[in-house]
This record gives C-alpha cells, structure tokens and sequence, in this order.
C-alpha cells in the first residue's frame, strides 16, 4: 500500500486528544471527512458471527460492508472429515437457534443421495413436523423478544424468554438437549417420544396461545413501538427478489411463499395451515407474520400430536430397517457385544453408507430471483464413495442460514442499502427492527 492509498493514520491509544482534534478540524476545512470503522460487538450476531465494517462521513453511514461465514464455513469442512450421520452434530450448530432445521435439510439432502425418500417412517416424518415447529416458535420468539429488547420494551424480551423456555422444556424432554440436538438423522430420528411427552404437548397447547396474546397485547397497545417500526426499514417485493430474501421479510411483502407449501417435505401437505403474509415491506409487518406464524406453528403442533397419539400399528419405527444407514443409537458400553465384533455378530454391518461418486442436491431459488447458485437448504456435498462428503458446501446470495418450511433467512447483501445515508447511532437498531437475524 502506498503512501497516497493509505490516508492519514490516527493513533487514539490515548493522551492524544489535542492532535485528534486537530486532524479532525484539518479533515473539515478541507470539506472530506470520512472514517472506516468497525461496528460492534454488539449484539445480535456482530460480537462474532458477523463483522460490520462502516464508512462514514461524519455520523453518516455512507457504505456498509458486511463480512460473514466466520460460524458455519469451519462446520462445513469439518463436516468433510466425518460420516452422513456424524455430520449432523456440526449443521445442528450452524444456526444455534434453529438447530432442527438445519438438521432436517441436511439429512433430507443425504435421504436425496442415497435414493431412500420414500423409504423414510411415516412415524419419523411427524416427529419432524413436530420438532421443526416447535423450534419455529423458539425461534420467532427470539427474534421478537430481541427486537422489543433493542426498542427499549424489556418487557417483551422477558415475556419472549418465558415462553420460550417452554419450548425448551419441551425440546430437551423429548432429544435430551436443549439445543445442538443431533436429533434428526439420515433415514429417520434417532428415538421415539419418551414417556409423558404427549402429556407435556397437550399442556403446552392448551396455555401458549394465551401466553402470545399477552406479547401482542402489550405491543399492539404501544403507541411507541407503532412509531419505531411501522414504515421503518422498508424492502419491497422487488428488492426481495433482487437479493435472494425469504422467510417472514417476502412474506411481509404480500407473497405467500412458503416451501411448506410451495415444495412440500416431510408430509407438509397432509397439514391444515395457512401461510400468514402481510403487504407492509416494514418491520411492522414482519412482526405480525411471525406473531400469525406462531399460532399457525400451533395448530400443525397440535395434528402431530392427534397422530402420534391414535392407535399405531404392530411395527411403527422412527429409523430405516438398513442398519448402514440408521445406526444403533443404543449400544451399551463395556457389555459384550457392543463392539465393532459385537456389531458383526448380531448382524450389523458396520461399515458407513457409501454414496454414488458426483451426485449433488440443491434447491431452487426464490421465483423470479436472478439465476445464480442461491440455495436455501444446504447443499449436500459431493458423495466421493468413502462414506463421507467430499465436498460440504452451503451456498447462498450472501450469509446462508437454513431456510426449510419458507423461513429461510435474508443475504446480509440487503442490508447495506438500508444502512447507508443512516447515523452511525442508528444502524444497529436498524438491522434490529429489519429483523435480519430471523430467530
């Protein structure tokens, strides 16, 4: 770099007020002031998972550069290194608050390779639908919490945290975690509800849809919270469109696009629900899409639990017969027979499930999006025939986070035209209320 490219280099380590000062007043005569900074860490996400450089003109944002992949590029190569099934203890992590999405797109697109769609336990299937829902409640009420949290309503995160830990309750009772589950594999799910877990959903069921009638009522009585997000933060359909976004940011622009729907997975379409939009393009908006969301999540909660209560039949696995493919997930430790020797003999082959060489799944783009590698559900890598990927890569227009059942998350590309001609002081709120951390 050379002397003309680098500009003026300020030390502020301290004791150096007066010549700050100074370099400041000479950078005003001269009519240019600009400064390139780093945003944060603050939360969400930019106190690691996301780095925000400004450049600002005074206390105006006049570009916006995000930096993203530090989280999931490290699990995409470890993922390399491990089999189909071990790869589902890293994709859970991608998205820590979304962790059963990201393991059922992973293992859908493993259960594409191995050409077994079909063969996957109607039992599993549902556990799916009950588990990705469940999780889509957790997360919306993250992302609202937060967003009242940022606004000055702490109220709202603490009703958003207690409902949430009501999830919770329910995710470790029926995985034993309360995140980074590891609970959908390849060919199925790794065990069926514990006792009393059908007792726990009806109860869950029965007080939720009061509990997210109080998050409403106190936000839909304030008439500052209407102020802070109604036409504040706007992307239309078109700029949606033009930068790959999905989730409850195009729903709130008035199109219903929704892959529960749209690309139906995991029996979606046997499900009574509807698709919430709203035709605001604001951060209002895309608070009452994820508020309808959840009480629709209710509804499918509740035909999961009508099915896996009826009467089941003599043999009704949650996991594939092919012992390859859906491990023993019991084994006892220091008992004999519980070894690779022990595997062999009662029949187990122990060897991992070997995929074609140079097979690859992806996922179309949102309709009408540009034509470029933009995928929503992570792309299983290429099958190199030794029982592992030989590539695992999650693409994407900008940040890939998963976007199973339409709740895909927004490129961080959208969000420097929203950041720009905006006070430093500003920007962080911003991304808030825009929602772009989608929880």
């Amino acid at each position: 770099m050379t002397a003309e490219t680098e500009g003026r280099v300020y030390n502020v380590a301290g004791q150096d007020w007066d010549e700050v000062v100074a370099a400041a007043d000479e950078a005003s005569e001269s009519g240019e002031e600009r400064l390139v900074v780093n945003m944060g860490p603050q939360h969400p996400s930019t106190h690691g998972v996301l780095r925000l450089i400004l450049t600002l003109e005074g206390e105006t944002v006049i570009e916006l550069r995000p930096v993203i992949g530090y989280l999931h590029t490290g699990i995409e190569k470890n993922m390399e290194f491990r089999t189909w099934t071990q790869g589902v203890t890293f994709c859970t992590r991608a998205d820590y608050l979304s962790p059963l999405f990201n393991e059922t797109a992973y293992c859908m697109g493993v259960e594409r390779l191995l050409g077994i769609e079909a063969e996957i336990p109607t039992r599993a299937n549902v556990l799916r639908v009950l588990m990705m829902e469940l999780n889509r409640i957790g997360s919306h009420l993250t992302a609202i919490g937060t967003m009242g949290l940022e606004l000055g309503a702490t109220t709202v995160f603490i009703y958003g945290m207690r409902e949430r830990e009501k999830v919770l309750d329910l995710l470790e009772l029926i995985t034993g975690l309360r995140m980074n589950h590891a609970y959908v594999r390849p060919g199925g799910v790794l065990q069926d509800l514990p006792a009393g877990a059908l007792e726990r959903l009806r109860e869950f069921l029965g007080i939720m849809p009061g509990l997210l009638g109080e998050i409403r009522a106190l936000l839909d009585a304030s008439p500052v919270y209407f102020r802070r997000t109604k036409r504040v933060a706007y992307l239309d359909l078109a700029g949606c469109m033009a930068l790959g976004v999905t989730g409850p940011i195009l729903r709130a622009t008035g199109l219903p696009w929704d892959l529960r729907k749209s690309q139906p997975y995991c029996g979606y379409e046997t499900y009574e629900f509807n698709v919430p939009t709203q035709d605001t393009s604001d951060a209002y908006g895309r608070y009452v899409v994820r508020m309808d969301e959840m009480d629709e999540s209710l509804k499918i909660i509740e035909q999961c639990v009508d099915r896996l209560a009826a009467k089941r039949p003599a043999r009704d696995p949650v996991m594939v017969a092919d012992a390859k493919i859906g491990w023993p997930a019991q084994l006892a430790v220091g008992v004999p027979g519980a070894g690779r020797a022990g595997l062999r003999r009662r029949g187990i082959p122990p060897r991992r499930a070997r995929l074609p060489r140079g097979q690859r799944r992806r996922d179309p783009p949102v309709p009408g999006a540009p034509a470029r590698p933009l995928v929503h559900q992570p792309a299983v890598g290429v099958g190199d025939g030794r029982g592992r990927p030989a590539r695992r890569r999650d693409r994407g227009g900008g940040q890939h986070r998963s976007g199973v059942g339409g709740r895909g998350q927004v490129s961080w590309s959208f969000f420097s035209p929203l950041a720009a001609g905006r006070r430093s002081a500003s920007t962080l709120c911003r991304k808030v209320r825009m929602g772009g951390v989608d929880r």
